[in-house]
């Protein structure tokens, strides 16, 4: 009679571990899902692009930049990057301003190559001049960037910064970490 007790004491025990282990993996899977889930820049239609920044403009923002943590990895021979918008905010303009960006990069230092060779990486989207944005309206950009082989594995600072009449508009930043392909 008492080895049947604790027989049956012991099974309810394993199919309890059983199924919590089973609850854990499906867990780690759900997780694992939700933070890969995330699309680079380059797969996103501009459309999506639009709605992902409007999504992280801030009332009073002239500017915002996707992905919201300002962080991006591209692996070797790949081409992904950032994206960002900007928004016509000025105040007592009527009608349309313009506006221009450049990108640079601002912190190389831990990568061991120089500013040049940091932005040679971008292929698309270095600077733009003559933006004209209405009043209270925004438009998005892409920054694409193509990592060659060879370049350092690193994690380096990029700066956009935005002008409107020859005067600093707005400025914010970026990190790529460079993955081995």
């Amino acid at each position: 009679m008492k080895n049947k007790g604790q027989m049956e004491m012991s099974v309810g025990t394993i199919v309890t571990i059983v199924l919590l282990v089973t609850l854990l993996i499906l867990g780690v899977v759900l997780i694992k899902n939700i933070f890969t889930s995330a699309k680079g820049v380059v797969d996103l239609t501009d459309q999506q692009l639009r709605s992902e920044i409007s999504k992280l403009f801030s009332e009073d923002s002239p500017m915002s930049v996707y992905p919201g943590t300002r962080f991006v990895e591209i692996k070797q021979q790949a081409t992904d990057g950032v994206g960002f918008g900007i928004k016509n905010l000025q105040q007592g303009a009527a009608g349309t301003s313009t506006f221009s960006y450049a990108v640079s990069a601002s912190d190389v230092a831990n990568c061991g190559v120089t500013q040049a060779v940091a932005e040679s990486w971008i292929t698309v989207g270095k600077s733009e001049q003559d933006l004209a944005i209405p009043v209270g309206d925004s438009i998005v950009r892409k920054v694409l960037f193509n990592i060659p082989v060879g370049a350092p594995l690193c994690t380096a600072r990029f700066k956009i910064e935005v002008s409107s009449g020859g005067k600093t508009y707005a400025s914010d930043f970026f990190d790529l970490k460079i993955n081995a392909k």
